[in-house]
């Protein structure tokens, strides 16, 4: 019961991304193809897993005054571990990311689900949290690359073994490689969501009446 309710408001209700608009920084520096999306989601979910179960195995001994320092340690410590296994076993996507990478330790759903989750929950409810929120911004940020990529190159998982390559006849547009591309492509995803999510309320509002 609580996986599925963990997972669906990460993934739908409370979306870091699509929902809270928060962590936009990294998603937008690094959602230019899928490879890097995907990546990145993937490194910060790692962290966010790591650092909310270390919190609250931890939160006994942490003091309430300090938690805050202490937080930061943890996160910088998870983040250097993932920092140095993707720099050894994937140096293709360490390079791609760049400064992006390290930068996961201010990464603020981070910090955040440490200070209003972990810190208050046990071990378990914890590391759903983290799974939740840590798949949200992964599958916001893999969808975000899709439309950026495709539209922009051509191309999908460019760079990986799976890539697919468009026609050539296939509409490409400089605008959804570069920044501003990038802003208006989120802004119309999320109001897309948005619309559709109220039509499915109004509809079971409906139903229900």
């Amino acid at each position: 019961m609580y996986i599925k309710q963990y997972l669906k408001r990460g993934i739908i209700s409370e979306n870091p991304i699509f929902v809270q608009a928060i962590a936009l920084c990294p998603a937008l520096a690094v959602s230019g193809t899928v490879f890097n999306g995907l990546g990145m989601g993937l490194a910060t979910a790692f962290v966010l897993l790591l650092t909310n179960v270390l919190i609250s195995a931890l939160r006994g001994v942490i003091p309430v005054k300090a938690r805050i320092p202490c937080f930061v340690v943890i996160i910088a410590g998870a983040v250097t571990a993932v920092n140095m296994l993707v720099e050894a076993y994937i140096p293709v996507l360490h390079a791609n990311l760049g400064i992006f990478l390290p930068l996961i330790a201010v990464n603020c759903i981070i910090l955040a689900r440490g200070e209003s989750f972990a810190f208050k929950n046990g071990i378990f409810r914890s590391a759903m949290d983290a799974i939740g929120m840590g798949l949200g911004f992964t599958i916001a940020l893999v969808m975000l690359s899709a439309v950026r990529e495709l539209f922009g190159f051509g191309t999908l998982f460019d760079g990986t073994s799976f890539m697919v390559a468009m026609p050539e006849t296939f509409p490409q547009t400089l605008l959804f490689i570069l920044p501003p591309g990038a802003f208006i492509t989120l802004g119309i995803m999320m109001a897309a969501l948005r619309h559709m999510a109220s039509k499915r309320k109004a509809k079971t509002e409906e139903v229900a009446s």
